[in-house]
């Protein structure tokens, strides 16, 4: 099977996966990351047929809404690349990629370790940052019954994954514990460039919102 049609068929079957998913991490989230990923991957001269999988796949099954298991998401592409009979080193490669993605806390490295990583975590973090992640942000603390905010609950910077997964959190707490921390965390130049706007956007829709809900929202020190 040619790499062409490995990315097509797997286009169609996150499309499938997550047709019920909630609209923060759903099949859209899904292709704005590839997006990104192959915009950034050609600037970056990255393997594209490792970009494409390991961004058309990277939340296929999120720890966030399998009880935790950070293992299922990369077991769960390997089992699928290694259907299509995908070589084995770029199933191996798209499976660590996806095991090493994510945010873990403020005081956690989530070093990626091949270009092709760096490349795909700066497409996911991009989704997580301007007018989208603003979007993504309440729609996820609204899927889990978080507040808007909550002066009693200060923001945290977690010193562990743990810590980050368990603690009790708001949606605004969430752009000074994670969102406003991702330009700083870039990889990539491309990926540079395009987080400085979509920050300077973030720190922008805090300040209005602080105005018009008239409060100050706390800020960790870093």
């Amino acid at each position: 099977m040619n790499q062409q049609t490995v990315v097509e068929k797997t286009v169609i079957y996150v499309k499938k996966t997550l047709q019920q998913q909630e609209g923060s991490h759903d099949w859209f989230h899904i292709e704005r990351v590839w997006k990104n990923a192959v915009k950034i991957g050609l600037a970056e001269q990255a393997d594209m047929f490792v970009v494409e999988l390991a961004a058309l796949l990277h939340d296929i099954a999120d720890h966030k809404f399998h009880g935790g298991d950070e293992t299922m998401g990369p077991r769960v592409a390997r089992e699928w690349l290694t259907e299509l009979g995908v070589d084995r080193e770029v199933v191996q490669h798209v499976s660590q990629i996806i095991a090493d993605l994510s945010f873990k806390g403020a005081h956690t490295q989530t070093v990626m370790k091949t270009k092709e990583g760096m490349v795909v975590q700066d497409a996911d973090r991009l989704d997580a940052i301007g007018a989208i992640g603003i979007a993504r942000a309440f729609a996820y603390g609204g899927y889990k019954g978080q507040a808007l905010y909550d002066p009693e609950i200060p923001p945290t910077l977690h010193a562990s994954f743990a810590e980050y997964k368990q603690a009790k959190s708001t949606s605004v707490n969430h752009f000074y514990e994670k969102l406003l921390l991702l330009k700083d965390r870039m990889n990539t130049e491309a990926g540079r460039k395009m987080a400085a706007e979509r920050h300077a956007f973030m720190e922008q829709f805090l300040e209005r919102l602080q105005a018009e809900c008239g409060v100050t929202f706390e800020r960790p020190e870093r």
